[in-house]
């Protein structure tokens, strides 16, 4: 595999990972924008904008859009989080091209009034969908309670409220903003010819205009409150705990990792062994965010609510038990293992290896081979989990529950 980058004028980068043995390529257009970089006023902009890019340009109707992504078989989407959007496909090697182009004019898109008042609508339901999904919901409430003002605890999706006020100038002026090329980053990965590709998305994109565009970056630990919630129509009790882990930038990112899945990996973690094969709980995990500057564990659990309070007593004493004693060498090897097993089968297909390389480069600005995160795993030792716990304690953590009605 061989590595290629090249800076636009405007600040727009293009990177390439050229893999000629595979048999697909993929490509991605990673923008570093999303909940946390707009104001509670457009809260759920970023994500709106990620449906308005596909319905279609000035030249391209959303059929359009969408019959060119037919034709060629492409498997494509896209997604918004906290702190980036991205719009990807995987496509045969004679089609990147023609993929690329399309998403090179996509990435300019009409914005039309008509179709932003539109998907108003669409954003409205998909927001009431996941509002009546409670595992989604209480961990979106959790992290707003955990942040408690800081930009990461703003919701993806935004508000019924905050949609209904947007405007499409609002829309279009965040547009301009967040979306100018030095803020954006083009991926490629797989079998394709890099001259060509590079040439083709220098002659569409050179144009574009630069904008001075920045994110306010400060590292944060979060808040300790508690909250409970009954809603009706639930059967079991949800709960989210949030606590402060490392950012996307740390050297102990991989570290964090590996303990997340000694504590609450779906199999074979604490959390399971005391938790879910005991029949206290139904589910359970432990999830490591690194974002931008700051970082997080989540927690989940879902029970009864007879066993909650016992669940939350479990849970306290393996926290409580790591940070004191630490993790075992058994332990970490299993770690390991499942860490670097799911690594490796991502990353042995183009798109799977598009989401990586797109992600070093915008959170380190630098390429990373493979060979050198499966390194760094296999580097970890339980002394640098064990201060890790010590550094950001499990234990200290923000809590959200949703319950169900008494009356219910």
């Amino acid at each position: 595999m061989e590595f290629k980058s090249h800076k636009l004028k405007n600040g727009l980068t293009i990177i390439g990972e050229v893999n000629e043995s595979a048999k697909s390529t993929a490509v991605g257009f990673f923008v570093r924008t999303g909940a946390r970089d707009e104001d509670l006023k457009i809260n759920g902009v970023s994500h709106f904008l990620e449906h308005m890019v596909f319905k279609g340009t000035e030249r391209l109707s959303p059929f359009a859009v969408n019959e060119s992504f037919d034709k060629t078989g492409a498997q494509y989407n896209a997604f918004t989080s906290e702190e980036n959007t991205v719009f990807y496909a995987a496509v045969l090697p004679e089609y990147l091209a023609e993929i690329t182009q399309l998403w090179i004019e996509m990435m300019r898109p009409a914005l039309r009034t008509e179709d932003f008042n539109m998907e108003k609508n669409v954003i409205k339901e998909e927001i009431a969908m996941y509002k009546d999904q409670p595992n989604f919901d209480v961990m979106d409430r959790c992290r707003e309670l955990y942040f408690a003002g800081h930009p990461c605890g703003h919701s993806v999706l935004g508000s019924v409220e905050s949609i209904d006020a947007m405007t499409a100038e609002q829309m279009r002026g965040y547009f301009s903003q967040r979306y100018a090329p030095n803020n954006m980053v083009a991926a490629f990965a797989g079998n394709f010819e890099w001259e060509a590709i590079r040439d083709m998305v220098e002659a569409g994109c050179g144009g574009w205009e630069r904008f001075d565009v920045g994110r306010k970056i400060t590292d944060t630990r979060g808040g300790r409150d508690k909250k409970r919630l009954e809603k009706t129509n639930l059967s079991r009790e949800h709960v989210c705990l949030v606590s402060p882990s490392v950012s996307a930038q740390s050297d102990k990112r991989f570290a964090a990792a590996l303990l997340s899945m000694i504590a609450g990996d779906d199999v074979g973690s604490r959390f399971f062994w005391e938790l879910v094969d005991k029949a206290i709980v139904e589910t359970a995990s432990l999830d490591f965010a690194p974002m931008d500057g700051t970082g997080a564990n989540y927690t989940y659990i879902r029970c009864s609510s007879e066993n909650t309070a016992k669940a939350m007593e479990i849970i306290s004493r393996i926290f409580a038990d790591l940070t004191k004693t630490g993790a075992t060498e058994d332990e970490l090897t299993k770690a390991k293992n499942k860490v670097l097993s799911a690594l490796v089968i991502k990353n042995e297909i183009p798109m799977g290896r598009l989401v990586d390389l797109g992600f070093n480069w915008t959170y380190l600005g630098r390429y990373r081979k493979i060979e050198e995160d499966v390194k760094a795993i296999k580097a970890v030792t339980v002394a640098e989990i064990n201060t890790l716990l010590k550094n950001y304690p499990l234990g200290e953590f923000a809590q959200f529950s949703l319950a169900p009605a008494q009356n219910s």
